[in-house]
């Protein structure tokens, strides 16, 4: 009971508070520092040291391969350039800045202090990124933290590694610089081959339980054997989670990935808001320790402040001079504006990869308990000041999170291909395979409206109109039969009528159709309380029909809305106008259609929202916004 109970009140405290953070609106990870911080000083919590190979091998590995398998290739590749500023550039300056003023304040050697610039120079992945995606900010510049934080803590282990081998007294400059390049590329090459392990093994399996398994143990798959070759293990589980992430719909079951991707958010969940209320919990037991050391707490709470004003300068500064160079010089196709820059450069929290890096430093070290202590200060003071303070700066920048009515639009162009390419296979199979030639026209027309329903909801969620679509009418209706449907199988079940197994399956085909209706639900209420598309971002791909249009200047044929409904007395859900004669037609999810009637009929290929306050417009001949 003396370890379980523990246990168990840490992963229930950290469970509560993150709820209660998520319900009034602050962030979680300094809530869950705070009443860390606060405990810590009960007497009944006893004193909590967390040693740094438990967090640098128990929590970094999943943490970073949670994140990893999220993360777009594609935009790593888009934004390779900012990520490497950011993630070795920024954090070797920021080391040799933050080990420059130690060295000048405190009583320590140059080793010494360049290993304490080196623990606290790289920021936190957990904490930045949500704070980012709480307060709302772009979505390259989310993309960007996300991968400057998911190669920046190899950059300062392997910093702090070198200035502890200083420490010993077996420092080199050749030796250092050929130990962070085998760092590096043995990472990386330990990465791709887990990669192809991992891949190789799932490909073989179709056990959906067995799969998940697989993916829990993956990120040691590549971590261990890279640092057992004295490479970066975060490098190593960042480039298999990457790979994986993106190969997955080739090589796993659907059933596997959605397994997958609840068990890891759970496990996200739990270790990423758990490193913080051990943050908190180790603030008595580190204050202690300098209190009765050399320096003091007075004394070294003033170094503290220096380092902090350091590593909260240092990044800014750089960020937004290397972007200034960047416009004015033209080596980066794909700079960041000065005003992204400046958000970028405030959003520094450290975290707890900083702290467990303190704990790394051999006892020997010079004035050991007050490096911590200063790690602590800087881990404490940029998740407050910075973590309290992004949103407004991002606001002051003007920097908002991604429209959610741009993001509908973007899923209707991607449904609508997505249906129209099923569609086409359907066609083909019927023409192709002589057993589906006398499929009854009634599941063909079956399929075909369960593509339109799908394709439809975007449309329906774009608009001002508040009448009720189609999709939403059926999402409410099949919610109560769903209900009905579990309620009268559980009736069966408590009778003992039916064998248990046989009502657990149809228990799962039910909760997984209402897990997406929930799902979409939960994703478009945000999209209903947005205000109107004013100005869609732009968007690659366009058409010579989108060009055109956007010259075109039709007059509306009516002003009180869809023609064809008026004349046939139907009732309309969102209008559209065609940009070539003007004509004013009704969605497809309307009942008459008529916009898509007027296409077939006159060939013109585009028309545009006809809504309040929108102005994006849609190709009939290519399937694209614009």
């Amino acid at each position: 009971m003396h370890i379980a109970l523990p246990i168990f009140l840490l992963v229930a405290t950290t469970i509560s508070v993150s709820v209660l953070a998520r319900r009034v609106g602050l962030s979680a990870p300094l809530l869950l520092v705070a009443i860390g911080a606060v405990a810590s000083y009960l007497p009944q919590v006893p004193e909590v040291h967390v040693d740094s190979e438990v967090i640098l091998l128990g929590f970094l590995p999943p943490l970073l391969y949670a994140t990893a398998i999220r993360t777009s290739i594609i935009d790593l590749k888009r934004d390779v350039f900012q990520i490497v500023q950011l993630s070795i550039l920024l954090v070797l300056v920021t080391a040799f800045a933050v080990g420059l003023v130690s060295w000048w304040l405190m009583p320590v050697g140059f080793a010494a202090a360049m290993a304490l610039g080196g623990v606290v120079a790289p920021p936190d992945a957990v904490a930045a990124t949500a704070v980012a995606r709480r307060i709302g900010l772009p979505r390259r510049l989310v993309a960007i933290l996300e991968g400057e934080s998911l190669f920046n803590d190899a950059t300062a282990l392997v910093t702090v590694g070198t200035a502890v081998s200083a420490l010993t007294g077996s420092f080199s400059a050749s030796r250092a610089g050929l130990a962070f390049v085998i760092a590096a590329l043995g990472g990386i090459v330990i990465g791709v081959i887990a990669f192809y392990i991992i891949e190789f093994v799932q490909k073989h399996i179709r056990d959906a339980v067995t799969s998940v398994a697989i993916s829990i143990i993956t990120p040691w798959v590549a971590y261990l054997p890279a640092e057992a070759i004295k490479a970066s293990g975060v490098i190593a589980v960042v480039v298999t989670g990457v790979l994986l992430g993106f190969k997955a719909p080739y090589y796993n079951t659907a059933q596997a990935r959605v397994a997958s991707r609840m068990n890891w958010n759970s496990i996200q969940f739990l270790l990423e808001n758990m490193v913080f209320l051990l943050i908190g919990l180790q603030v008595s037991m580190i204050i202690d320790q300098v209190q009765t050391s050399d320096l003091g707490l007075e004394r070294t709470s003033l170094y503290a402040v220096a380092v902090l004003v350091t590593v909260m300068l240092v990044r800014p500064m750089f960020i937004i001079a290397a972007t200034w160079l960047g416009k004015v010089s033209r080596w980066d196709s794909r700079p960041l504006s000065l005003r992204e820059g400046a958000v970028a450069g405030w959003a520094g929290m450290r975290g707890v990869v900083t702290l467990a890096a303190a704990f790394l430093l051999p006892p020997e070290t010079p004035h050991r308990e007050s490096l911590v202590f200063i790690a602590l200060v800087v881990t404490i003071g940029t998740l407050v000041i910075q973590g309290f303070t992004l949103g407004r700066v991002a606001n002051l920048m003007k920097l908002r999170a991604p429209d959610p009515r741009e993001d509908a639009l973007a899923r209707a162009q991607v449904m609508q291909a997505s249906v129209d390419a099923g569609e086409a296979a359907m066609r083909k199979a019927l023409a192709d395979d002589p057993e589906l030639a006398d499929t009854p026209e009634a599941i063909i027309k079956s399929l075909q409206k369960q593509g339109m329903r799908r394709a439809n909801l975007q449309w329906e969620l774009l608009g001002n109109n508040d009448t009720m679509g189609p999709t939403q009418q059926y999402r409410i209706l099949r919610q109560k039969m769903i209900d009905a449907e579990r309620e009268k199988a559980l009736e069966m079940r408590n009778e003992g009528r039916v064998d248990h197994e046989v009502i657990d399956s149809i228990m799962m085909q039910l909760d997984i159709e209402e897990s997406m209706i929930v799902t979409a639900e939960e994703r478009d209420a945000g999209l209903r309380d947005a205000g109107p598309l004013l100005t869609p971002e732009v968007r690659q791909g366009g058409c010579e029909h989108l060009e055109k249009a956007a010259r075109d200047d039709a007059s509306p044929q009516s002003h009180d809305g869809c023609q064809g409904c008026l004349e046939e007395g139907r009732t309309w859900l969102h209008l559209r106008m065609c940009t070539e004669c003007g004509y004013v037609g009704c969605c497809d999810s309307s009942a008459g259609q008529h916009a898509t009637k007027h296409f077939r009929a006159t060939g013109h290929p585009v028309m545009r929202s006809f809504e309040a306050g929108e102005e994006w417009r849609w190709c009939f001949v290519d399937n694209l916004p614009g």
